[in-house]
């Protein structure tokens, strides 16, 4: 059975709150902990949203996984670590020396619970994206490291607690990977980090045993394909103003130029300045004014990332920037449904009136709303029915009842939930 304990010890909580909320001291945090908590706030990470990056396809993942050397040493890892994790409640996680998710098992309900704070395969848990978490930080300080509840930077990972243990190639001493142990606090227990540092140990000398020498090491590194360049991220779900983070930093943009990357972003064929001025205001306005403001946001561009400075004739990005509903769009393209709804924190900039956010906005929404309805289990249409989204879909809501087994005790609920929706709608 999968144990999560939800709360994590008051004082830490408040200390979490003091140090990260409010920017004050306190104590009872150990050095290790704070020096992390300062490292991610001093990179501006959201404690309150999960944004691991997503470097790989399906098909790109395998292949890297392939030709990865922690492949090598699976055997050993499975049979010390994650044949037992099944019946300990836990979930072990295999990742590179970026810190990327490559191989995730072990109990099967916790796993799914991971998914909505998108600890998944192919996710990148480095330090520096998703802040404080065991896996990361070890690969930051190089060592093994146990991280429980609210010592976590995020929030959204204070019900877990983890341990991790960096894998060194035992010919160079380079860090290849990390081992990481996830769940409840049992993940972060005294006996726990012993555990993973002998199956480390284990992994670390079945690599010497197979001679991964330099010479191994170069004869394959022409059959690995090499990870790409993550792309930087705009994120523009649930809020009324965007976010960007790349490899050179992360900023806020205003509404405004929020709107105008979003939409470069999508239509990555270009715009020209009268369809960008359509798409951005309700009412028409001289290309003179979006001319200034496309001045403006290279400005703003030039100091966050300036590979990102639109281009004109038409108005294109040179790069890819991905954003976070393109994030949700491949999850559901994927069958992925329970990751891709908690991935959605909201609409499109939901304040914003610019017609073609609106338009894009209701694509979303409608893509993930009719991919649930079509396939999505019942757990997961019954967590989107709770969304303020659907709070009053009767469609959802009834689809929800037509999946319940007959005798589910969540019927009731539902029944009562369309008996309101019919009274307050009429």
């Amino acid at each position: 059975m999968a144990r999560l304990k939800a709360a994590p010890p008051i004082s830490l909580r408040r200390a979490h709150d003091a140090v990260i909320g409010e920017g004050v001291r306190a104590a009872g945090i150990r050095p290790l902990v704070a020096a992390s908590w300062k490292r991610s706030l001093d990179l501006h990470l959201d404690p309150d949203r999960v944004n691991p990056g997503f470097e790989f396809d399906d098909d790109d993942l395998r292949e890297y996984r392939d030709g990865h050397p922690m492949s090598l040493v699976l055997p050993t890892i499975h049979s010390l670590l994650i044949r037992h994790s099944f019946d300990a409640g836990l979930i072990v996680a295999i990742g590179d020396e970026a810190g990327r998710l490559l191989w995730i098992d072990g109990d099967r309900t916790l796993r799914r619970k991971a998914e909505g704070m998108l600890f998944v395969e192919g996710a990148d848990w480095s330090e520096a994206v998703v802040g404080t978490s065991a896996p990361g930080t070890a690969l930051a300080l190089d060592h093994g490291i146990q991280i429980q509840g609210a010592e976590h930077f995020n929030r959204i990972v204070h019900p877990w607690s983890c341990t991790a243990v960096p894998v060194h190639d035992p010919s160079s001493g380079a860090v290849l990977g990390v081992i990481d142990i996830t769940g409840g606090a049992d993940a972060a227990a005294p006996a726990t980090l012993p555990l993973v540092e002998a199956a480390v140990a284990a992994a670390e000398s079945e690599l010497r045993i197979r001679r991964l020498d330099d010479s191994r090491s170069r004869q394959r590194m022409p059959r690995r394909r090499a990870a790409p360049v993550a792309a930087p991220l705009l994120s523009v779900l649930g809020t009324d103003v965007g976010r960007i983070t790349s490899g050179s930093g992360a900023a806020e943009l205003s509404a405004r130029h929020a709107e105008i990357l979003t939409l470069l972003a999508w239509h990555s064929e270009g715009l020209s300045v009268d369809r960008l001025a359509a798409m951005l205001y309700d009412h028409e306005v001289s290309v003179v004014t979006l001319r200034a403001e496309m001045v403006r946001l290279r400005k703003v561009l030039e100091r966050v990332d300036p590979s990102l400075v639109p281009l004109s004739r038409p108005y294109r990005l040179s790069r890819r920037l991905e954003l976070d509903a393109h994030r949700v769009l491949a999850f559901l393209d994927r069958g992925a449904h329970r990751v891709a709804l908690g991935a959605y924190t909201g609409g499109v900039l939901p304040t914003s009136n610019a017609p073609g956010i609106i338009e894009l906005r209701d694509e979303v929404s409608s893509r993930l709303r009719d991919a649930l309805l079509t396939d999505a289990s019942v757990d997961t249409l019954l967590a989107y029915a709770r969304t303020d989204e659907a709070a009053y879909d009767a469609e959802v809501w009834r689809q929800c009842l037509r999946l319940l087994p007959p005798k589910s005790p969540k019927r009731a609920s539902v029944v009562a939930r369309l008996e309101r929706i019919e009274a307050d709608l009429g």
